[in-house]
């Protein structure tokens, strides 16, 4: 069962060194409060402070190793997390042990992956073992401005619909780019048929002045964090935008973990205190739900069906709108979310039918809602 949060926890570790053999250790539990198992969920531990590179995390009971991921979040060349995602029944607990790999250990697949695409003009895409995304960068932006034919202008989030769980982002790219197929065409793997255009897409952001949304261009660079068997993440930046009279800035820190179908977007802003993150309308055929914390539009899409969502926390929702408009592309259902402190966090991705992930409307909302839950109770660390 596919369990949908990203827990974006810090734990300050404090271990005990014994210098003269270069060794450490400490045991810590993870606690679940809710009444639903857990898994695919990512716990960072902050490892910051101990000068060691390879770590070895047990379960305590069955011994059994965990895969884990070391992340450099700033690039100083210093790891400052490790990631983990445990698995742990309703109500429950489990305990870990954390010490140094004095032995190899083996390296785990790279299901989670993200990298700039100069040979597709300049996308960036990223996936996981379920989902993929991509958006557009500076040369597209450039093309269709000097009126090049295969530009794109938008700083929507384009869906890639895959339904398998390996990665398929170099394999597409490299057989549309070389002529020997297209990612239009689903040959077994899945294809790209989702629209994006000037829509927001699967998540992408606009401010309302009045009754008029308002929205940034391509992403002007990037910076990739990491890849691994658990997460990739990476920066875009963006030029300052204009939105009816206000100068908005917008940096994104986009994340994708092992198992979600939602990545995890925290974006930096200023010159605006209330933002929204957008669902593409399409052909306005779909079902859209509005709750507190969640937003869904489930839709016919060629020969199966497919769901989009948001989720965000008390923190950043404030409500949602179904904006519907006879301009291309430009009918989205919104989230409006609270800019806190120059920033504001929420959730977006798919779920598509045909991938056999979700049978159903049913089952996609679901998902959102235990999503929306899990983000609210997140899963506790104690040190023993």
């Amino acid at each position: 069962m596919k369990k949908i949060v990203f827990l974006f926890l810090t734990l300050a570790f404090f271990i005990s060194c014994d210098k003269e053999k270069d060794v450490f250790s400490e045991t810590f539990e993870v606690k679940n409060n809710l009444n639903l198992d857990r898994a695919f969920e990512t716990v960072e531990i902050d490892i910051s402070k101990i000068p060691l590179e390879d770590f070895l995390l047990v379960d305590l009971k069955t011994k059994e190793r965990i895969i884990t991921q070391l992340v450099d979040t700033d690039l100083d060349g210093q790891n400052d997390i490790l990631l983990f995602q445990p698995k742990i029944k309703a109500n429950s607990s489990k305990k870990y042990y954390l010490t140094f790999a004095e032995t190899t250990k083996e390296s785990a697949p790279v299901h989670c992956y993200s990298r700039f695409v100069p040979e597709r003009t300049d996308d960036y895409a990223w996936e996981n073992n379920r989902v993929a995304f991509r958006t557009y960068g500076p040369v597209a932006q450039k093309m269709i401005e000097d009126g090049v034919k295969g530009g794109t202008l938008s700083s929507g989030i384009d869906g890639w619909l895959k339904r398998v769980d390996y990665p398929i982002i170099n394999k597409w790219y490299k057989k549309t780019t070389e002529g020997k197929g297209s990612y239009h065409k689903d040959t077994g793997e899945g294809l790209d048929n989702f629209h994006v255009g000037t829509s927001r897409g699967v998540g992408g952001i606009a401010v309302k002045v009045d009754t008029s949304f308002y929205f940034s261009k391509n992403f002007t660079s990037y910076k990739t964090i990491t890849t691994g068997p658990i997460r990739t993440s990476f920066v875009l930046t963006y030029a300052n935008w204009d939105a009816n009279g206000k100068e908005i800035s917008e940096t994104k820190h986009i994340s994708l973990d092992y198992g979600q179908n939602l990545s995890r977007f925290e974006i930096e802003l200023k010159g605006t205190d209330v933002v929204s993150a957008g669902l593409t309308l399409h052909k306005k055929k779909g079902i859209t739900a509005q709750h507190k914390n969640w937003i869904s539009y489930w839709e016919p899409l060629d020969d199966s069906e497919l769901g989009q969502g948001i989720v965000a926390t008390d923190a950043y929702f404030i409500n949602s709108e179904k904006y519907l408009t006879s301009k291309k592309d430009e009918s989205n259902l919104f989230m409006d979310l609270r800019v806190v402190n120059n920033k504001v966090v929420y959730y977006a991705g798919f779920g598509w039918k045909k991938s056999n992930q979700f049978k159903n409307q049913q089952e996609w909302e679901s998902y959102l809602n235990d999503f929306s839950l899990k983000i609210k109770n997140p899963l506790k660390i104690v040190l023993k």
